[in-house]
């Protein structure tokens, strides 16, 4: 296995601690969330977005590397399109109906909890009907940021 795979995988794993640690796996947190019962999901989001704030702050002013690749990190801005609404309201809908999204699922099927198997199912469908959709009109992953030459340091060439 690759150092970037192990690196992945242990990432994938703290996040996973972090979500079960965190209540973010019980479909009652998230439900007293969308209820507007209990505050405590918005917190958790809102604490998230702070550090992921300072943390790409920190990545724009240095000349950051990826640890596992060496290439410089770096993101193209987009402006929002009709597909990011859609997309919005296809997850939210999906959020409401299962009380989980994908961290969770995972997590969920990870701790042996029987309901996020059909959760995961659905994922992967939906997942696999995009995809099919999207072939021809999508970028492919070969498109990504890391597989193409940086112009300068914190951008990549479009």
């Amino acid at each position: 296995m690759t150092r970037a795979r192990l690196t992945g995988l242990g990432i994938g794993l703290a996040f996973g601690v972090v979500l079960s640690w965190s209540g973010m796996t019980s479909p009652e947190v998230i439900r007293d969330a969308l209820l507007f019962r209990d505050s405590y999901l918005f917190l958790f989001f809102a604490s998230a977005v702070a550090v992921s704030a300072a943390g790409v702050a920190l990545l724009r002013r240095g000349r950051v590397r990826a640890l596992t690749t060496g290439v410089p990190v770096g993101w193209e801005r987009e402006r929002p399109a009709r597909r990011h609404i859609q997309g919005s309201i296809v997850f939210g809908i999906g959020w409401g109906v299962a009380n989980a999204c994908p961290g969770p699922i995972a997590t969920q099927v990870g701790q042996g909890i029987v309901w996020g198997l059909f959760l995961l199912g659905g994922v992967l469908i939906g997942v696999y009907l995009f995809l099919r959709t999207h072939e021809e009109t999508e970028p492919s992953w070969g498109d990504a940021p890391e597989a193409r030459p940086a112009t300068r340091a914190g951008s990549a060439a479009a």
